[in-house]
C-alpha cells in the first residue's frame, strides 16, 4: 500500500506571518514613496503656474537655436531640442565608454605593477597612485585643457608626424577612410574576427584547466580578427581611398580630428579614475593566498602567467564589486566637462535652460540620463560578477 503525498503546506494570510507583514510594509512603504513624489511634483507645478512660469517638455520638439562644437551625427541650428539633447547624450556615452576601457587598461596595469620584483616600476606605479588619486578631477580637467590649448603650436603650424598626424592648439588630425561598402564589410569581418578569437580563447582556457598545458592566445587571436578584416575589405572591392588631412594657412584641413575638449575631458578621467582601479586591483591581488602562486610556479608556471591564470581570475570575486563603483564615478564625473566647455547633455542642457527657461525639465532630463547609465552600467556588472562565481565554481 503506496503511502499518500502530503497535502502542500497552506500558506498563512494572517498578519501573524511574518512574510505577510514584510509584503504590507513595503507596499505601505511604496505607497508613501508614490505620495511623496506626486506632492512634490504637484507642488511645484502649482507654483511655477501661480509665478507665469511655462512647464512641459513641449520645448524639446521646437527649434534649439544654438550650434553644437562636437556633432556625433548631423545637426543643424534649425533642429528640434530633442536632436541637440540627443548629441550631448551621444558625447557624454562617447567620453564614458572610451574612458571606461582605457581606466581599465591602465588601472589593471598599474595595479599588477604594484607587485613587480623591480622596484623602479613599483615606485613608479605607487607614485602615480599617489599622484592622480590626490588631486581634484576638476583641476586635472583644466590642467590637461591648459595644456592642450596654451602649450601646443597653432593649428597652421602643427606638429606632424609623417605628414599624416597633426597635432596642435585645433586638436589631434588623423586620415580616415572614405566610408563605403569595402569599410563597411571591413568592419562586419573584424567583428567576426573578435567573436572568433573569443571563442578561441575561451577554448584554449577550458584545454588548459583540463589538460595543464597552455595554448597561444594573443597571436591567434590577433589573426584571427586581421584576417576577418582584410576580408571583409576584399570583398567590399578593396577600397584604397582615404580622407588624408593637410596642414593649411590657419588650420588642418581634412580628415577626422579629435577636440582638444575631448581629449582633455577623456585624458583627465581616465588617469584620474585609473588610479583608484589600480587600489581595487591591487587590493584583489593581495586578497588571493600567496600558496596559490607558490603552487602555480612549481607546476613551472613564470610570474606573467601565474598572474594572468591564477592569481587574476581568483582576485576578480574582489575585485568586481568596488571597480563597478568606479565605472559609475566615472561616468557621472563626466559631468565636470562643462567647464573645460565640452558639449556633453549638462552643457545642452544649461544652454536649454537659457533660453526656454525649462529648468527643472532639463535638469529631469540630466538625472534620468545619469541614472540610465548608472543602472545599465551596474547591471552589466553585476551579471558579469556572477558570471565570474559561477566559473570560480
Amino acid at each position: 500500500m503506496t503511502a499518500r503525498a502530503a497535502p502542500p503546506p497552506r500558506r498563512d494570510w494572517s498578519l501573524r506571518s511574518r512574510a505577510v507583514r514584510g509584503l504590507l510594509y513595503q507596499a505601505l512603504a511604496l505607497a508613501l514613496i508614490v505620495a511623496a513624489v506626486w506632492f512634490l511634483a504637484h507642488n511645484t507645478l502649482t507654483n511655477m503656474r501661480a509665478r507665469g512660469i511655462q512647464s512641459g517638455f513641449d520645448f524639446l520638439f521646437g527649434p534649439a537655436g544654438f550650434d553644437i562644437g562636437e556633432m556625433p551625427i548631423a545637426y543643424d541650428s534649425l533642429d528640434p531640442y530633442w536632436k541637440a539633447f540627443l548629441i550631448g547624450v551621444l558625447n557624454t556615452l562617447r567620453v564614458a565608454v572610451l574612458g571606461i576601457v582605457a581606466t581599465t587598461v591602465l588601472g589593471t596595469l598599474v595595479g599588477v605593477g604594484r607587485f613587480s620584483p623591480n622596484a623602479l616600476v613599483r615606485g613608479l606605479c605607487y607614485g602615480y597612485v599617489e599622484l592622480f588619486r590626490n588631486i581634484p578631477i576638476l583641476l586635472q580637467l583644466l590642467m590637461w585643457y591648459l595644456l592642450l590649448t596654451e602649450v601646443l603650436p597653432d593649428p597652421g603650424e602643427p606638429i606632424s608626424v609623417a605628414g599624416l598626424f597633426f597635432l596642435s592648439k585645433g586638436g589631434f588630425s588623423f586620415p580616415v577612410p572614405v566610408w563605403g561598402l569595402g569599410q563597411a564589410l571591413a568592419g562586419t569581418g573584424a567583428l567576426v574576427g573578435a567573436i572568433a578569437a573569443w571563442l578561441w580563447a575561451r577554448q584554449a582556457r577550458l584545454h588548459f584547466e583540463t589538460t595543464g598545458t597552455q595554448r597561444p592566445v594573443l597571436l591567434p587571436a590577433l589573426a584571427l580578427v586581421i584576417a576577418g578584416g582584410v576580408l571583409g575589405w576584399w570583398l567590399g572591392g578593396a577600397p584604397a581611398a582615404w580622407n588624408i588631412p593637410k596642414s593649411g594657412e590657419a588650420s588642418v584641413e581634412g580628415g577626422s580630428a579629435l577636440t582638444p575638449e575631448f581629449i582633455s575631458v577623456l585624458l583627465g578621467l581616465s588617469f584620474y579614475t585609473a588610479s583608484f582601479v589600480a587600489e581595487v586591483v591591487r587590493a584583489g591581488i593581495a586578497s588571493v593566498p600567496r600558496g596559490q602562486s607558490e603552487a602555480s610556479g612549481a607546476l613551472g608556471l613564470g610570474r606573467g602567467q601565474q598572474m594572468r591564470l591564477v592569481v587574476l581570475p581568483q582576485a576578480l570575486r574582489v575585485i568586481i564589486p568596488p571597480i563597478t563603483n568606479q565605472y559609475l564615478n566615472l561616468t557621472k564625473n563626466s559631468s565636470l566637462a562643462v567647464a573645460i566647455g565640452y558639449p556633453d547633455v549638462v552643457s545642452i542642457s544649461n544652454t536649454a535652460i537659457n533660453q526656454t527657461g525649462r529648468a527643472v525639465e532639463c535638469i529631469a532630463i540630466i538625472m534620468g540620463v545619469y541614472l540610465t547609465t548608472s543602472l545599465v552600467t551596474s547591471g552589466l556588472m553585476n551579471w558579469y560578477n556572477k558570471r565570474a562565481a559561477i566559473k570560480e565554481r
